[in-house]
């Protein structure tokens, strides 16, 4: 549900009432440093580094990074080091540190389950944001936007504190670069046969298709504990359509009959899996426990609770246009710089709003969708489509790619209050993702007024209660 969205207060809301409460994994390095310096109120992330294992390097990004009172307005945050494939890269015990505060903070105060999402293609990150949040006690990992094959044996490897490899690709290259992680640079005393072994999450694989699902189940060290199948209607990232790409009027990809998952196809794997895309209301709930679901997965109707990371004002935005008949989502394909299709909310004063994107200045300075590549000197540097395009040109890109591209990292920070401050008053303008149905808000909340999550649960609870009472 983008950077911040889905933070540990929604995850912490939705654990409560016994369902799984799933954070964002992304960008919580950055959400770190810029909640740190905004002067963590109520002083609950002072609070979750004072629980880190390792009290030096919490302490030390404490003080290096808080603020009392938070930075003056308009004063610029901190950088934030970007990742790189180095095992010596600065900015790994820093992800380490910001994925155990965020799932510990989700986890505080109650006994339900807590999962955590992760993109395959921040695959540098992957790995010390797995070990932050194996080290708070996550119950779960979700990990999608791409093939998920390297993700059971590392989350195995890391519960036992072991040294893992995760294959990262490289432009350019014939094999994948083999990046170790050893849990014992972070914590001395995870050495093997010194420390107990950490409990391992289960390992839920965000697929389209039952194809790539059966790809995963057919070994042992690339099966998942799990599938999450998500429609193409679903906010965030999506899978292009299988075949090759048209578009509609709207300049939106044509998803056909091939691009409906097959669920009982799903079913004869033989693993739990959830449905998720436009799947939010008790109908749809009885229709996925039928098809031989475990359930579904919701992001839309969390993202416009009242636990939500997201801005109010956007939030208000986006309801009051969608019950005036005023919103539009497009499934952009060329927003993200994935090239995965992306869904963009219309609203104005955002990315989408053609005058605030020209006027915006190319900049990367967060790197998390950059793509590692080979240079000519045999060297691995990094680039990304969204940067600007004559820096993108000289190392190698070609410029066509960066049409229409947006800078995801810094967009979806400023959606959840976040944005970049730079000179002359300028604050990086947001992005705003959501799924493109958003019927639920009819049933939920049809006046536009504020719900929370535990409302939503209870909505939802009824479909699962009448579909047990009816023998469904």
């Amino acid at each position: 549900m983008g950077v911040g969205v889905s933070g540990w207060r929604l995850a912490r809301a939705v654990a409560r009432t016994g369902q799984l409460g799933v954070v964002s994994g992304t960008a919580l390095d950055t959400l770190l440093i810029r909640v740190l310096q905004s002067g963590d109120p109520d002083g609950h992330l002072r609070r979750a580094l004072a629980a880190f294992p390792v009290p030096e390097l919490a302490d030390a990004l404490r003080e290096r990074y808080f603020v009392e009172g938070g930075i003056r307005p308009g004063e610029r945050f901190a950088a934030t080091p970007m990742m790189t494939a180095d095992e010596n890269c600065p900015a790994r015990p820093l992800t380490v540190v910001a994925n155990f505060c965020e799932v510990w903070l989700a986890k505080e105060g109650h006994d339900g389950p807590v999962g955590v999402n992760y993109l395959e293609k921040v695959q540098p990150a992957t790995v010390p944001a797995m070990f932050g949040a194996i080290l708070a006690g996550v119950d779960h990992v979700l990990v999608g936007a791409g093939i998920p094959a390297q993700i059971p044996r590392i989350a195995t490897g890391l519960a036992r504190c072991e040294p893992v490899t995760v294959r990262v690709d490289v432009e350019g290259d014939d094999q994948p670069l083999e990046l170790r992680f050893d849990p014992a640079s972070i914590l001395p005393t995870a050495e093997p046969g010194h420390v107990a072994p950490l409990r391992r999450p289960d390992v839920l694989a965000i697929v389209s298709l039952p194809a790539l699902a059966a790809y995963l189940n057919r070994d042992a060290e690339t099966r998942p504990d799990g599938f999450v199948v998500e429609g193409y209607s679903a906010g965030g990232h999506s899978a292009p359509p299988r075949g090759p790409l048209s578009l509609d009027e709207h300049s939106e990809p044509v998803y056909g009959p091939r691009d409906i998952p097959d669920l009982a196809k799903m079913a004869r794997l033989g693993l739990p899996f959830w449905i998720a895309g436009g799947q939010c209301g008790p109908e749809q709930l009885r229709e996925a426990r039928a098809a031989g679901a475990a359930g579904v997965q919701l992001g839309s109707v969390f993202a416009l609770c009242e636990e939500s990371g997201m801005d109010a004002g956007l939030r208000q935005q986006l309801t009051e246009r969608e019950r005036t008949g005023r919103l539009t989502v497009r499934n952009d394909p060329a927003a993200s710089p994935t090239a995965f299709p992306f869904k963009v909310a219309d609203l104005p004063g955002t990315l989408a709003d053609p005058g605030v994107n020209a006027a915006r200045t190319r900049v990367c300075d967060l790197g998390y969708l950059r793509t590692p590549y080979r240079t000519d000197r045999g060297t691995i540097d990094y680039r990304c489509p969204a940067e600007p395009r004559v820096a993108f040109a000289r190392k190698g890109g070609d410029v066509q790619q960066t049409e229409g591209r947006q800078c995801l990292c810094n967009g979806l920070l400023a959606a959840v209050g976040f944005g970049q401050r730079r000179p002359r008053g300028v604050v990086e303008p947001p992005i705003v993702t959501i799924g493109q149905d958003l019927d639920f808000l009819r049933h939920i909340s049809p006046d536009g007024s504020p719900y929370s999550a535990e409302t939503v649960v209870r909505w939802l609870s009824t479909g699962l209660t009448e579909a047990v009472a009816s023998g469904a």
